[in-house]
């Protein structure tokens, strides 16, 4: 069974908390290193200044996972070996507002990505995606209430897991999966790892996708944890490969991506889709992607970075590396309401090399 619902029977405390968050990338990929290769997306001269100066929002979280804005311009940032959901914002401390029941954070695992639903304003439903005891899953909750499972039976590892979530244009929710480690998984239509997957806010298999009944949007993915849409509907999503290349796919439905045949380009021949544009592992590891006008911004975990491409027609212009060791780590990248551009580090996950403020959330004006 791919979906299962039912009530998660404890209720999620409010408190008033200084809070902590963190995230994942690709030390866990155990075959030795090959020689030295060209990235397929050269870089330009870095330049932080770019991106104007960073306002810090919050500091010492504890391995900041999933963002997710609150209609008063707030939001909520979710910790991942914590289990607990912070609210932050300018001006005030961090405080807790929930904690999400049953997460069980060993290695990437632990509650990752968070979205809000688009009628939040109505229902004030907000989702996260946490590994369990048994099993990754999506539950949907309000910030005063017991959290209710809408999705479960995502395959959970010590790395691998996915998490990221997002509500679609089209209202439906997506949400990016990993192969857990079995690399066979990937290309099992019967399996929701190594996916994209598309639900119904209830967290049913979407109506219009590829096969009926199945929740399965595009498979042959290894771990998914970017996902965006641009202002014509596109559709982007960041892939860690192994040891060679990390990749920005533009999905589209029922395709194949090609893991674990094919990492980085070279796959048409046998059906799989190529990739947009890749890196090498060492520049990129990407976490969490953004789009702001005709930007994707792409923020890296290994390669402590954030990679800021052009959006063109069909295709992605030269990317170029902004921030490069500024910040350490970067996890989670998104673009606010009012067009300022936010980020989490995750440098306190056990890979990075924390400052005396990490983790933080910074926040960078729209321009």
């Amino acid at each position: 069974m791919f979906a299962r619902r039912g009530a998660v029977g404890v209720v999620g405390a409010v408190f008033l908390v200084v809070g902590v968050l963190c995230g994942c990338d690709s030390a866990d990929r155990t075959e030795p290193a090959p020689p030295t290769v060209h990235s397929t997306a050269p870089s330009e001269p870095s330049g932080a200044a770019d991106l104007g100066a960073a306002e810090e929002i919050a500091h010492g979280i504890e391995v900041p996972w999933g963002l997710a804005f609150l209609p008063d311009g707030n939001a909520l940032v979710a910790e991942r070996d914590t289990g607990r959901i912070l609210r932050i914002g300018p001006g005030h401390p961090p405080e807790q507002v929930y904690e999400v029941p049953g997460v069980s954070a060993r290695g990437e695992g632990g509650l990752l990505g968070l979205a809000l639903s688009p009628q939040y304003n109505e229902n004030r439903y907000v989702y996260a995606y946490f590994t369990g005891d048994t099993d990754n899953r999506i539950v949907r909750f309000r910030l005063d209430g017991q959290p209710e499972v809408v999705f479960d039976g995502i395959a959970k590892a010590g790395n691998h897991n996915g998490g990221r979530i997002a509500f679609g244009p089209d209202g439906m929710l997506y949400v990016g999966t990993g192969d857990a480690g079995q690399t066979v998984r990937s290309q099992d239509p019967a399996s929701p790892n190594g996916k994209i997957l598309r639900l119904t806010p209830e967290g049913a298999p979407a109506q219009g996708n590829p096969t009926p009944g199945s929740p399965v949007y595009s498979l042959g993915h290894r771990n998914v944890q970017g996902l965006a849409w641009d202002r014509t509907g596109r559709f982007f999503a960041a892939e860690f490969g192994q040891n060679r290349f990390d990749e920005i796919n533009l999905i589209e439905p029922g395709r194949n991506y090609g893991w674990p045949a094919v990492e980085g380009m070279g796959g048409t021949d046998r059906g799989y889709v190529e990739p947009l544009t890749t890196w090498t592992t060492a520049e990129a590891s990407p976490s969490g992607i953004a789009i702001a006008g005709d930007t994707l911004y792409v923020a890296a975990l290994r390669g402590a970075r954030l990679w800021t491409v052009p959006l063109r027609d069909g295709t992605l212009g030269r990317p170029r590396d902004v921030l490069q060791d500024k910040y350490g780590r970067l996890r989670t990248v998104m673009v606010a309401p009012d067009g300022a551009l936010w980020l989490t580090t995750s440098n306190t996950d056990g890979r990075g090399d924390p400052g005396p403020n990490d983790d933080r959330v910074l926040r960078f004006p729209a321009r």
